[in-house]
């Protein structure tokens, strides 16, 4: 059995929370945000990434990453930051900015550290930055929890098109994906992630030799596919370590293993940590 592979690992990347700013600008305008990694603790404490991304309703602007070319902004064009760079946003590119003050993931990491995605809040997605603007500004009940799965929704979104853009060259875990025989490999892989496959199987199970299937995923994913399933074995079992109160053992049988001791140092390895002390970190 098969399963979708994007939906499957959006399900272990959650967002936690959320914030949005409504910004009104004359020019001449500029402003640099720092590195998430500085904002983190004031913005979303405990978070383990935070993503930036800004959607032009009016007018035009200019946004890039700091120190780098800034691309031109039109109304409906999205630009995310998923690598959480500091970034400048401005009336225009020659402007010196001054920084901003607001009041570990396959997903996250093949992505490039700057997406700008023209026109993508047009069309029925318009609602989208509108119910943005009048919750932020409302506050009504709820809003916390509705603000933070619009913004899901919008990077779900933001993933999509860019699969469906990527060029013929791109390598990652996202190429691998929309690739026929290694997108159904992944599909496999993540619909039943406990059974104890090998590459023989898998190879099979999408009509390839074995060395030529071994070499398509890992010149695309960049991991043997063994690697790779070990690994997405190791963050299924650390969200459930984080999130339930299953023991170890039940735990370990979920994702594929047949001892807690095996199970065990297998996490380890992987994660740095046992998991016993993932769960008391948590």
């Amino acid at each position: 059995m098969s399963t979708d592979p994007l939906s499957d690992v959006l399900r272990a990347v959650r967002l936690d929370g959320a914030f949005f700013y409504a910004v009104q600008a004359s020019e001449p305008w500029s402003v640099e945000a720092v590195a998430a990694k500085e904002l983190t603790p004031r913005v979303l404490p405990g978070a383990e990434h935070l993503i930036s991304y800004h959607i032009l309703t009016s007018g035009r602007c200019w946004g890039g990453l700091t120190g780098e070319r800034a691309v031109e902004l039109a109304p409906g064009d999205v630009i995310v930051f998923p690598q959480g760079d500091g970034h400048v946003m401005s009336s225009d590119p020659r402007l010196r900015s001054v920084p901003a003050t607001p009041g570990r993931f396959p997903v996250l990491s093949t992505l490039p550290r700057q997406l700008h995605l023209p026109g993508l809040s047009s069309g029925w997605r318009q609602s989208f930055a509108r119910q943005v603007v009048e919750e932020s500004q409302a506050r009504r009940v709820g809003a916390d929890s509705v603000l933070t799965r619009l913004a899901e929704l919008m990077f779900v979104e933001v993933l999509r098109r860019y699969v469906e853009t990527l060029p013929p060259e791109q390598r990652g875990w996202l190429a691998g994906l929309r690739d026929d025989a290694v997108g159904r490999a992944l599909g496999l892989l993540h619909g039943d992630p406990a059974h104890p496959w090998t590459l023989d199987e898998l190879a099979a199970g999408v009509a390839m030799s074995r060395s030529a299937f071994a070499d398509r995923f890992t010149t695309l994913v960049g991991q043997p596919p063994m690697q790779y399933l070990a690994q997405w074995r190791m963050q299924l079992a650390a969200r459930r370590l984080a999130t339930g109160s299953a023991k170890v053992a039940a735990i370990a049988e979920t994702v594929g293993y047949e001892s807690e001791e095996a199970f065990s140092r297998a996490f380890k390895r992987l994660m740095g940590v046992s998991p016993g002390a993932w769960r008391r970190g948590t």
